[in-house]
Parts: structure tokens; sequence; C-alpha cells
């Protein structure tokens, strides 16, 4: 994610240069996704500002009490119930929250425990009524934690300083938060990235410490080295520390490897490791032996989450150009060549679930057209897996190329390419939908997604097994659901159409009621990585 320099704000999420040139972001797809305005993109909306929510006519209601005990009730399960098959749309439709610079969340340093868990809250609810179901939080944006890791010192954008102790969990609230209402979470982490300004304070449990001799100053910014043994397995240390204690349902590395070139495109400092590679026999070019120092952290990360959490979701967002003249017509910065990053190959060697390139150019710009750019990485050989190309909402309103009419027509071209497994979309950012950008949050609500979707089901075989029918109890148009502890994720609530079953909703497992309004309806679980089981039918007069 290419980045820009805005003022004292580094952004990102690799916003592609006019003329084809990659240029370089200091922020970070965080996005590479850099924002290139100066207009004052770089907090979240204030949560007064966020839209109170999208109606749903009084037919489903989640949280009302209702006993199993009460009078008339009748209860349903895989025994007694008349058992109907369902069919979800699925449709990723995810959203980065970057939380380096204080860009998305939070909005200041120094929140205290009840407002940042209010303001979080905030977000969850407006990105949720909006029909968004994934979010993808930022929790390592410098090698550090925005929960209570046991390897990483807390980040500085919590209290101003690294290390410092909030005395609150922002992840842990999240989870919760988003769960309850029906959006996955996704831990989005930087593999490499140590310091986003050289020289900036530092805990002294901070990788620049504790992996000194792996710490390369490069643009300004402190890197860790990706040739070094013991960066891979700290990180791959991180991965396994964090899925243990917190109920993700994703991971995701965003497009930062190799650094991006710095303006005088100096090369990266690493020709000792090279040296000593070649010294011990080591054959291969400079860029392979590159490309295979990233390969080999990728696998091991994919490695550890089939072996030991299957049910979660790993996948990269890298640059949204694979090679320059590829497909004929594109040009512009190499992701394979400069940031020896070859999605393709962990694409089709199932090192990823999916890929979400940062396509952050308009339909109109031939030399990086998001059409031409879709259609390609969704017509490569996918290995079954699934393509989420990212989109640039941050670039909504900048200038004539960058309308609301834009945007909805690179979601039309994403989902014409669904019979390729490209099954959805990424926004960067949240803050930018939140604030409405170009009405893109309205759009959100009345168009793209005014009718609710299950993110697509794992694509890895047996990684997500079909839960129990959860248990109903039916009383005066109140259900009552339970599920089998470990087994659900969410309750889909269908009602049924002319058409067949429309899906209405999508609520948490901890959920104790909905209230439905007159027809009939079916109740499903969803495992975590999205299989689902057969409704349990409800009449309601």
């Amino acid at each position: 994610m290419r980045r820009l320099l805005l003022a004292l704000v580094l952004v990102g999420c690799g916003t592609p240069g006019v003329g084809g040139d990659a240029g370089v972001d200091a922020g970070d797809h965080d996005a590479g996704q850099a924002d290139a305005s100066s207009s004052g993109d770089a907090g979240p909306t204030d949560a007064g500002s966020v839209d109170a929510g999208r109606a749903d006519a009084g037919q489903v209601d989640a949280g009302r009490d209702a006993g199993p005990g009460d009078a008339g009730a009748t209860t349903a399960d895989a025994g007694t119930a008349t058992l109907v098959t369902v069919n979800a749309p699925r449709e990723m439709r995810g959203v980065w929250v970057a939380t380096v610079s204080n860009l998305d969340w939070p909005a200041s340093t120094g929140l205290s425990a009840a407002a940042g868990r209010a303001s979080l809250e905030a977000m969850v609810g407006g990105l949720a009524d909006a029909g968004l179901n994934a979010i993808f939080f930022q929790v390592r944006p410098e090698s550090d934690a925005l929960y209570a890791s046991t390897l990483e010192p807390w980040s500085r954008v919590l209290t101003g300083t690294q290390g410092g102790d909030p005395g609150w969990d922002p992840l842990a609230v999240l989870i919760s938060a988003a769960h309850a209402q029906g959006v996955e979470v996704h831990a989005w982490m930087n593999p490499y990235r140590a310091l986003l300004t050289a020289g900036a304070q530092t805990a002294s449990t901070s990788v620049v410490h504790t992996l000194a001799a792996d710490a390369i100053t490069y643009n300004g910014q402190v890197v860790m080295n990706p040739a070094s043994t013991a960066v891979r397995t700290h990180v791959v240390d991180v991965v396994k520390d964090l899925l243990a204690h917190y109920d993700v349902d994703g991971l995701h590395f965003d497009d930062y490897f190799y650094p991006y070139p710095d303006a005088a495109n100096t090369p990266f400092p690493d020709s000792a490791q090279y040296q000593a590679y070649t010294s011990g026999g080591g054959t291969l070019n400079l860029a392979d032996w590159r490309r295979g120092n990233v390969d080999a952290l990728v696998s091991s990360v994919m490695n550890t989450v089939t072996t030991l959490h299957p049910t979660v979701r790993f996948g990269i967002a890298p640059f949204g150009i694979y090679r320059s003249g590829t497909p004929s017509g594109i040009s512009g910065l190499s992701g394979v060549d400069v940031l020896y990053c070859d999605a393709v190959k962990w694409m089709n060697q199932g090192w990823v679930d999916y890929l979400a390139p940062q396509l952050y150019w308009p339909t109109t710009q031939s030399a990086q057209s998001y059409t031409t750019l879709a259609t390609w990485w969704a017509n490569g050989t996918m290995g079954g897996r699934h393509l989420f190309p990212g989109h640039a909402t941050y670039q909504l309103g900048t200038s004539s190329s960058w309308t609301l009419a834009e945007y909805e027509a690179q979601v039309a071209v994403t989902r014409s390419l669904s019979a390729h497994d490209a099954l959805g979309d990424l926004h960067f950012r949240a803050a930018n939908v939140l604030a409405n950008r170009s009405g893109v949050l309205t759009a959100f609500k009345t168009s793209l997604y005014s009718t609710p979707a299950l993110v697509p089901e794992l694509p890895r075989t047996g990684a997500s097994l079909v839960p129990p029918v959860p248990q109903v109890t039916l009383s005066a148009g109140v259900a009552t659901l339970a599920a089998v502890p470990g087994s659900t994720r969410f309750f889909g609530l269908y009602r049924q159409a002319v058409g067949g079953w429309e899906l209405q909703r999508v609520v948490g497992a901890s959920t104790a009621s909905v209230t439905l309004g007159s027809g009939t309806w079916a109740v499903t679980a969803v495992a975590p990585g999205g299989a689902e089981s057969q409704g349990v039918e409800l009449v309601v007069p």
C-alpha cells in the first residue's frame, strides 16, 4: 500500500500514481492506502455523525427477553422441528480500520476505557448499519499491539507512549461488539514494520531492542529484516499468541513486505545477509532470494493457521499490479519485483485463503484500469481461493474520475466476476465510509448492501463444519435462540417470500431472543468459517 506524506500524518493503502509510478507512501494500508487529499482525512467520524440505522420494519428486533417457559411457547430443534434448506447470499463486505497514526481509530490517544469502548461500539454500529459484514482491524501497526499481547508492547496510538497500558483491551471489546451484530473481525497485522518513524520512543520489549541486529533503518522507518529466521519465528509466534487468546474470524497481512523504495531508489541494505547466503552455497539470485524469504513467512503462517486454528481465514492485500506489463497495457510498480511479494504463487500454493489486491485506480485509467486488473486477478489460477478486491474509498470526491458512480461501477465489476471466485470487496477505510464521502455510506445502505449477506464460506476443505441446528422457542412472536456452545458464530434469520427464503438479518450467537413479525421464518446456525445449518422453520400468526 503506497504512501503519500501528509503533513505530520503518514497514510496509506497503496495509492497508485496517475502516471503509473507506484510512488512512495508514508502511511499504512494503513494501507498504502494513502489518502492523497490534504482535506483532513486523518480521523474517524465522530460517533454522533453515524447514521442511526437501517430500519427493519419491525420484523426482526434482537435482544428482547422471552423465557422458554412462557405460556403457549413451542420449542423446535433438530428432533422436533420442520427443517428447511436455505441459500444465503454470500459476499465479503469488508472495511479496513487503520489504527496507525490514529487514522480511523482511536480518534486520539489517551481515551478512557469508557470512551474507548463507546467509540468502538459506535463505529461497529455504523459499519454494520451500512451493510458491511467484516471489519479488518489493524492490531499490529508497528510490531506492537492493540490487544493484550504476551510478546509485544501496547501500541502508542492508545496512550501516546509505546508500552503504556490503556487499562482495557480494544480487540476484545471489538470482537464482542462486532459478533453481537453479525459482523466478523479480522486481525490486520503489518508483518515487518517496527517503527513508522525512526528514532521514535520505544518500549524495552520492542523488537528494535529484542532483535536489534535485524532492525534496519530505511526511508525514515525501521523495518525488520525479512531474511532473518529470528524475525520470521517472532512473527509466527505473535500469530500463535493472538489466535490462542482471541476468537477472531481472520488474520490479514497488508502489502508491506520488503519496503517500498525511497525517492532516490536506494537499494535495501541487505547485502551482508545475501552474501552470507551465497557464501554458504546458496544459488538463488538476489530477487529470488528475497521472494523466498517472504514466501517462507507466508507459508509458515498458513501452516500455523491450518494446524492450530483451521476456521480462521488467512489472506493478504498485495499491491494491485503483480508485474508491470501484466496484463498487456498495464504499467506501474511491480509488486513481485519491487516488494518481492509473489501473491500469485501464494494463491496457487494454497498459502492464503484469499487475496485482496489494492486496485486503487478508476475504471477509466487505462494504464491501471480497475476493470482490467480485477479481471486479470480473477481469471488467474486461483486454486479454489477467493478474490476480494480493495477499493479506494479515500479517493471519492478528489477528482472528476472519482465519483460515486465510478465506485458503484467497480463493485459491479467485482460482482460480474463471481463465477471466478471474486466474491466481495474490501473498502479503504472506515473513516471515509462513516463520513459518507460522496454519499458512499448512503449507497451502501440503500442499494449496494441494502440486503444482508453472509461472508463466503472458507475455501479450505473441512475448514468449517456444519453446526447443529439451533434450538428455538417461539412464544407470542418472540423466538428465544440457543446453540451448541463453540459451534455457532451467528444466527441467520430468514423470511419466506414469493421467490423463496430471504435473509433478513444476521445476529450474534449470544443473542438471547428476537421478535418476529407475522409470517413464516427460518433460523439457522452459522459456524466459524461460514458453514451454515439447515433452518428451523417457525410460523408466526
